[in-house]
């Protein structure tokens, strides 16, 4: 792969992506200056990219954005994702093929670059991220360091060897780095063409929503749902939870190997199961849901991460266009009895979704919070809330 000077600039190469086999590739430098290593993934989606970056999933990882002009709408200070406003962005860095124009959108509040060097996230434009992304599609995820010096000076044997002697994800726990320290409640509620956000002020039930790298829209979701929620770092156990004595209980999305961070979480969720909690997990929060139920969990080669993944419900032949964000997923074939496969993938058929037979317990892969993505799987906020509703002994409500 080479990186031949873009078109459209004289900007010089001040920046550098070295992938572990010792590939160098020479791009213009953007955002934050000095060097970080991490996981090279891509993203197709189209729109997001302030979401994408703040959502803590990516902690570990730097993302090739597939679609070329990110950074044309701007910054906000609406959109960022992470729930935990005190720990920065997990997200290593980003690759663009374009270098970052003027915001033109109403929304804006600040220019692209500005905002990623308050975030101190490293860029690198002007790069073939079709190449890019092809190599990670035919020969699995590299790890990497990218590397952006004003100077264009490098030490490039040494960038090589820090590519390479990067640990990886697998095994690695990273919730520690974006989960709250502390709990906090949440009532806002999500975003109304004209209104912008509301606040539920007559909430009907009480989620614990345990924080193992939260998204905003995530609490938004169950906030408009009917809930108040009370989030609680991922460190939390059981019985603390059961001594809020909520309706139900929240796991979250989050970064890293969900087989490290269930050393600690697999035994407080098995606890709530055992408790007759009615549990809802996403992503992270579904994976180490299958641990607990007794599946294993592996690392893909490439991942999903994408606003156009297709999931099909296996009960109903339903497919919705999800949102998804996963390098790691529960192998469908472990599941044992009694806990059944409720949605698959239809790019590679891999399980995306979990229920205990009679239980109040489910989980999906994929993002039904849509932020960014289709809002397809939004009623499955409502499933929650039912199942929490029929706990009670009171009918479900339609799913919308």
């Amino acid at each position: 792969m080479t990186s031949t000077p873009a078109p459209w600039t004289d900007t010089p190469w001040t920046a550098r992506l070295v992938l572990d086999d010792g590939t160098v590739i020479s791009g213009i430098g953007l955002g934050a200056t000095g060097k970080a290593a991490g996981e090279v993934c891509f993203n197709t989606a189209m729109t997001g990219y302030q979401e994408i970056l703040t959502d803590p999933s990516y902690a570990g990882q730097i993302v090739t954005f597939t679609f070329p002009h990110i950074g044309n709408i701007g910054t906000n200070g609406e959109d960022t994702e992470t729930s935990n406003l005190a720990a920065r962005s997990g997200v290593r860095g980003c690759v663009l093929r374009a270098e970052i124009t003027d915001p033109s959108n109403y929304r804006a509040a600040a220019h692209f670059d500005a905002w990623l060097k308050s975030r101190g996230i490293i860029a690198i434009a002007g790069i073939d991220t079709r190449a890019l992304t092809a190599r990670i599609r035919e020969h699995g995820i590299p790890n990497a360091v990218i590397a952006h010096e004003p100077s264009a000076n490098f030490d490039l044997d040494a960038l090589k060897a820090e590519a390479k002697a990067w640990p990886g994800l697998l095994g690695q726990d990273l919730v520690p780095d974006v989960t709250s320290g502390q709990s906090y409640s949440w009532d806002e509620t999500r975003w109304v063409w004209g209104k912008g956000y509301g606040r539920n002020e007559n909430p009907e039930f009480h989620v614990v929503a345990i924080d193992y790298g939260l998204k905003r829209n995530i609490l938004r979701c169950l906030a408009s749902a009917g809930c108040k929620v009370t989030v609680v770092p991922a460190t939390v156990t059981a019985e603390e939870v059961l001594e809020r004595c909520p309706d139900g209980v929240f796991l979250s999305n989050g970064p890293g190997d969900p087989a490290a961070t269930g050393a600690y979480a697999v035994p407080q969720i098995r606890k709530l199961i055992d408790a007759g909690m009615p549990v809802f997990g996403i992503c992270l929060g579904h994976q180490m849901l299958g641990l607990a139920l007794g599946a294993r969990t592996r690392k893909m080669p490439q991942g999903h991460r994408g606003a156009n993944h297709p999931v099909k419900d296996t009960a109903t032949g339903k497919v919705d266009i999800t949102s998804m964000n996963h390098g790691f997923t529960v192998d469908g074939e472990t599941l044992p009895a009694g806990v059944v496969e409720t949605h698959v993938s239809l790019f590679d058929g891999s399980n995306c979704g979990l229920e205990v037979t009679g239980s109040p317990v489910f989980s999906v892969q994929f993002h039904p919070e849509s932020s960014p993505g289709p809002q397809d799987s939004h009623y499955l906020f409502t499933r929650f809330v039912n199942k929490m509703r029929e706990r009670r002994g009171a009918p479900a409500k339609p799913e919308r």
